[in-house]
């Protein structure tokens, strides 16, 4: 009789699991998102956090017109809510009294760096690199990196992810001004936005 309560017991725990697991899975697969009057794929993209070609693909998107109230779906990201999270703590310590679209560009630098083969690949080791004994962002260095972020250095880093795959390839940033390596003024630069410039 033991052994009849414990087949039953475990088959129950089995089915529990299988039922939880899958469930988990199906809601990740349709995750939909209902279209608004003068929403756009880059503004929606920009919402979730997912790059807009993703998001063209995934809906089989022949061009960029929207209907109000078409359903769309939402692709899974690879971009865990902590990775995001240590991604806007670093944009807001960098480009803190940066315009906008520097935040933005700072991101975007982290997520180059990710699908670069010269650096690592993973957001968390980019944005704790260490190389000759020191860190290769300052805010990890001095822990500004552990001060909250702001509602700019979340939107620029979803905006970031919107963007992957398109833009100049930037891999560094700094402040001519402030700069001390002469290394750094030897790389191309893609653009300057604020008192950073942005390199390759």
């Amino acid at each position: 009789m033991n052994k009849l309560k414990k087949l039953v017991i475990t088959t129950g725990l089995i089915i529990s699991m299988s039922a939880f697991t899958l469930n988990g899975t199906t809601e990740a697969a349709t995750t939909t998102h209902k279209v608004k009057s003068g929403e756009t794929y880059w503004k929606i993209a920009t919402k979730y956090g997912v790059p807009v070609n993703s998001l063209l693909n995934a809906n089989n998107a022949k061009g960029s017109l929207l209907y109000a109230g078409t359903n769309l779906v939402i692709p899974n990201t690879t971009i865990t809510a902590a990775e995001k999270d240590l991604m806007a703590r670093l944009v807001h310590a960098e480009a803190k009294g940066e315009p906008y679209a520097g935040k933005v560009a700072v991101a975007t630098v982290i997520l180059n760096r990710v699908a670069s083969p010269d650096f690592p690949n993973t957001i968390n080791s980019v944005v704790y690199e260490k190389s000759n004994g020191h860190y290769a962002f300052t805010p990890v260095q001095n822990g500004a990196i552990n001060q909250p972020s702001d509602a700019a250095s979340r939107q620029a880093v979803n905006e970031a992810l919107a963007f992957k795959g398109q833009g100049n390839g930037s891999l560094f940033f700094y402040n001519p001004n402030t700069a001390v390596s002469k290394w750094i003024f030897s790389r191309e630069v893609t653009v300057t936005i604020g008192n950073h410039r942005f390199a390759k």
